[in-house]
């Protein structure tokens, strides 16, 4: 079925402007964002077979590109417009709770990125930089890929300090492999990070590595 032999005013736009986007399914306001169907099916058609596809909707965010293009009736850009979607829904989520945030423990800060970085396949590296109350006053991410002493450049990370005018400094980083226990590298960036913070003022309070379902924090394991 089309859209256009569906009730107008049982159509996901008209019912948006009519009743308010909280009147809408899951379905429906899938099927505004790809706007049109394909030659055999509607776009809330389609959409329900994208929603059958991942079983909750608390699973879209894992869609890839090539996922979504196997749906029959996803093109190219339809497959862009979804991915673009949970980016920026990804984003706006990430401004609204980090800053909320005060993180005093190495439990919190694990807590906060356990699910921010459960799906990424490359370590990350973020630097949070905090004031006097260990608020978040930015979080940054500075590096990613495989990560040693020749991509994390300490003068990056300080610059940004000092731009923040921060008290203090975290840095975290995932460890793909799910195994949070700290690589050489991982060992001697920290070193030098301590030994520079105490230079410039502007304390490393901990390094963190995220694993699967757990941590390991400098920190908590040889406190400096």
């Amino acid at each position: 079925m089309k859209i256009k032999d569906i009730p107008e005013n049982e159509r996901p736009v008209e019912r948006l402007l009519s009743k308010g986007e909280n009147a809408l399914n899951n379905e429906e306001l899938l099927a505004i964002l790809l706007k049109t169907g394909s030659k055999d099916i509607s776009a809330k058609e389609l959409s329900l077979q994208i929603l059958k596809e991942v079983g909750e909707i608390q699973n879209l965010h894992e869609l890839s590109f090539e996922r979504l293009k196997k749906i029959k009736g996803i093109g190219n850009m339809k497959a862009a417009t979804i991915l673009a979607f949970l980016e920026l829904s990804k984003r706006i989520n990430e401004e609204e709770t980090i800053y909320q945030h005060k993180l005093n423990t190495p439990l919190s800060v694990f807590n906060y990125y356990k699910n921010k970085l459960k799906n990424e396949t490359q370590e990350h590296f973020y630097v949070l930089y905090l004031n006097p109350k260990k608020e978040v006053i930015k979080e940054k991410l500075l590096f990613i890929g495989t990560l040693n002493q020749s991509i994390i450049h300490p003068r990056e990370i300080f610059k940004e300090a000092f731009k923040y005018s921060a008290f203090s400094i975290i840095c975290v980083h995932n460890h793909p492999s799910g195994n949070p226990m700290p690589s050489m590298a991982d060992k001697k960036i920290t070193e030098t990070l301590i030994q520079i913070g105490k230079l410039m003022g502007i304390p490393l309070s901990d390094h963190m590595i995220i694993g699967k379902n757990q941590y390991y924090s400098f920190f908590e394991e040889n406190p400096w």
